[in-house]
């Protein structure tokens, strides 16, 4: 069956001398991996630039299910980048945010909602000058609106305990070691505040947003099978 989708690039490796294997979340079929030839003149069509993490693409392939990897019948660059290549900040914050995007939305089947959602983030980030540090933290915590582990803002009073197990605020420390004591359990409603219009009204100094970090990757890994520790989070720190 021939799909017409944008996808979003999160993750390539090279395979032999002349081929990448691709890792999308496209609008229609959700997360899918190809394999393709790269053109070695100039002239060709599918080129490594292409596949920079989280490059927007039209795509048009023949999907066959049975087939671990698909084969692209056409690409092409639906968004070219305004400022993500070239701003050293905001690469940074895109190699985070594709490599969290491939772990969190591992076996994704089709979720319009949530591609235009990320879809609409890079494209936030691409064209603001200014106040972004706390983009990848406001990216985390709505995306898990989309994948089912939103927290639960009830009971959100002073004094609360948050329950990151169930994605809950409780009046008493739960009996389990996965939980923030009060006065961290208040990042998170903090965290819910924020949005990429006013984040930049909320300031933090590096340690404070280091730490919110930590916490939403730990609630990542408790609600997603097989999350693991990103290797381009140091990188992320020392900027941020």
């Amino acid at each position: 069956m021939e799909i017409r989708t944008r996808a979003v690039v999160l993750h390539a490796l090279k395979y032999g001398e002349s081929q990448l294997i691709v890792d999308v979340l496209t609008r229609v079929q959700g997360r899918l991996s190809f394999i393709c030839h790269l053109s070695r003149s100039g002239r060709g069509r599918t080129k490594k630039q292409l596949f920079q993490p989280l490059t927007v693409l039209e795509l048009v392939f023949d999907h066959r299910p049975a087939q671990q990897l698909q084969r692209f019948r056409d690409l092409r660059l639906a968004a070219p980048f305004v400022s993500i290549p070239f701003d050293a900040a905001k690469l940074s914050i895109s190699l985070f945010t594709a490599e969290f995007l491939t772990y969190a939305t591992r076996g994704e089947l089709q979720n319009e909602q949530l591609y235009d959602y990320v879809e609409r983030s890079i494209a936030w980030l691409d064209n603001v000058t200014s106040g972004y540090a706390n983009f990848h933290l406001v990216f985390m915590m709505r995306l898990s609106r989309f994948i089912g582990f939103f927290p639960n803002l009830a009971d959100n009073v002073r004094g609360a305990w948050f329950d990151l197990r169930n994605g809950c605020f409780v009046l008493r420390q739960p009996g389990h070691p996965d939980y923030l004591r009060p006065d961290e359990a208040s990042r998170i409603g903090l965290l819910m505040r924020m949005d990429f219009d006013n984040m930049r009204f909320f300031r933090m100094s590096r340690q404070e947003r280091n730490r919110c970090t930590e916490i939403i990757l730990y609630y990542y890994r408790l609600h997603v099978a097989g999350f693991p520790e990103l290797k381009s989070l140091d990188v992320l720190h020392e900027l941020f």
